[in-house]
């Protein structure tokens, strides 16, 4: 079981970049597969990046170069950097875990609640 919680949304000009976090509480955090998603207004949630516990990392295409996710399992946190952030990228990104069972399923067990990231310009 694992409660979710980011930070560090917030409001950037195009070109600029934001640092999102999440941490953990629960048992086992280094068990699970951490991602973050993101949904912008009137679109469907998309996924954003992933990374193992041995921090083996996907990105989508959308962000790759631009995004990188990082994890650091003595803190239970997974950490978002964001560069070169650009308009389209504005969205409610959150933060979700998978046990390695459920990600095979095609499933993301755990959700937070959400951290906004308002890019302008």
């Amino acid at each position: 079981q694992l409660e979710l919680s980011e930070s560090g949304g917030g409001l950037v000009q195009a070109g600029g970049s934001l640092r999102l976090s999440c941490a953990a509480l629960g048992n086992s955090f280094s068990s699970y597969i951490m991602a973050w998603f993101r949904q912008a207004p009137g679109k469907e949630r998309e996924f954003v990046a992933a990374a193992t516990s041995g921090s083996s990392t996907t990105y989508a295409d959308s962000v790759k170069g631009r995004f990188t996710i990082s994890r650091d399992n003595a803190k239970n946190t997974v950490e978002l950097q964001m560069n070169s952030l650009k308009p389209e990228d504005t969205a409610v990104y959150f933060c979700a875990a998978a046990t390695y069972h459920s990600y095979r399923l095609g499933r993301y067990e755990y959700w937070g609640q959400g951290t906004q990231v308002t890019v302008s310009s």
